[in-house]
């Protein structure tokens, strides 16, 4: 057995033996480092604000993001250093906001090759266009039997309430999805492994702009019937994209990853993405509800990059189009709504 498949096979037994290092401070971040501890675990925590660190080892919380959430602090050992963080840990779990990522990684001096690197970014790297798992090995060396994704469907909130929760875990290495899926695995959450690692990653930003839209008609006071028709075909405008994009990969645009993950982001109360888009279709312009919601709304920036990235492969998108539209163009919510319902049935 090569030196990957001994540590494999050693943490199917010992899951203490590769550290995970949960690296972002977020709300999702903390989401997923109480999953990480739910079984007794100790993990590795960067955070980019050593102030952010002070307070929670005070309070035994993120004083920022889920303040509910109770950590065991001999548990967790916090670096405010990312090249310190890197170089003590074997899995690096990604949880920033995509459009921060590049700069986060500028920091970055300690080799990542060798290293895994699980990314549970739901976007796009802007100005490269590029999924998560793409940059990570373009630019880092990272091969691709080191790397997994996580897909929902599964809100930070509902994990901090231990609210039973879903999870995919993608990764062409079946044995690395596996190991992973059971090392976060607990009571409150149950995962799935799949080799879509492609496929689940664009579903995780269009499901975001989806669910902008959702939020838009929502604001402009559509009701639950539109909004069905709305997600129907946002669904299937998804599976044109996402098969077009990856033909070479077999999937069931039907599970919890894509359909799944598409409902609870277009539907919940916790959904950011949701919430942005309704403040637009109430009026608000982009900068005020960005500044309102104090959060980052992945699909504002996932809707250019996919807009983008289709000049390239021409995809019926009607559902994106109008989501650029209003949100880069200026075009008033109720004009381009309104137009939209003349083209999707």
């Amino acid at each position: 057995l090569d030196k990957y498949s001994i540590e494999l096979a050693e943490a199917s037994t010992d899951f203490s033996k590769l550290k995970i290092c949960i690296m972002g401070g977020g709300s999702w971040a903390t989401a997923i480092a109480k999953m990480s501890m739910a079984n007794g675990h100790k993990i590795n925590w960067y955070m980019r604000r050593p102030e952010q660190i002070e307070r929670f080892k005070e309070t035994g919380c993120n004083p920022s993001y889920l303040s509910s959430v109770k950590f065991d602090i001999k548990k967790i050992k916090f670096y405010s250093n990312i090249n310190l963080a890197i170089k003590h840990s074997d899995i690096l779990v990604f949880a920033t906001p995509s459009p921060f990522l590049k700069s986060h990684l500028a920091k970055v001096t300690t080799s990542l090759t060798g290293k895994k690197v699980v990314t549970a970014i739901k976007g796009i790297v802007p100005e490269e266009n590029m999924i998560v798992s793409d940059y990570f090995m373009k630019f880092y060396g990272v091969n691709e039997d080191d790397i997994a994704v996580i897909a929902g469907p599964c809100h930070a909130e509902e994990v901090a309430l231990e609210r039973l929760s879903y999870l995919t875990v993608g990764s062409r290495n079946l044995k690395f999805a596996e190991f992973f899926a059971n090392r976060i695995e607990n009571p409150f959450l149950k995962t799935y492994i799949t080799t879509d690692v492609r496929g689940i990653e664009y579903a995780s930003v269009l499901k975001n702009v989806y669910a902008i839209a959702s939020g838009i008609c929502h604001g402009l006071k559509y009701g639950d019937n539109f909004q069905a028709i709305l997600v129907s075909n946002s669904i299937r405008e998804m599976s044109r994209f996402v098969n077009t994009v990856s033909p070479e990969d077999e999937r069931n645009l039907q599970d919890a990853a894509y359909l799944g993950d598409l409902l609870v982001t277009a539907y919940s109360k916790f959904s950011r993405n949701r919430t942005f888009g309704s403040m637009i279709g109430k009026g608000y312009s982009v900068r005020s509800s960005q500044l309102e919601m104090e959060m980052i709304a992945e699909g504002y920036y996932g809707t250019k990059c996919i807009k983008e990235i289709n000049e390239k492969y021409n995809v019926e998108m009607p559902i994106l189009d109008a989501c650029y539209n209003i949100l880069y163009e200026r075009i008033a919510p109720n004009i381009e709504i309104k137009s939209l319902t003349e083209k999707i049935r």
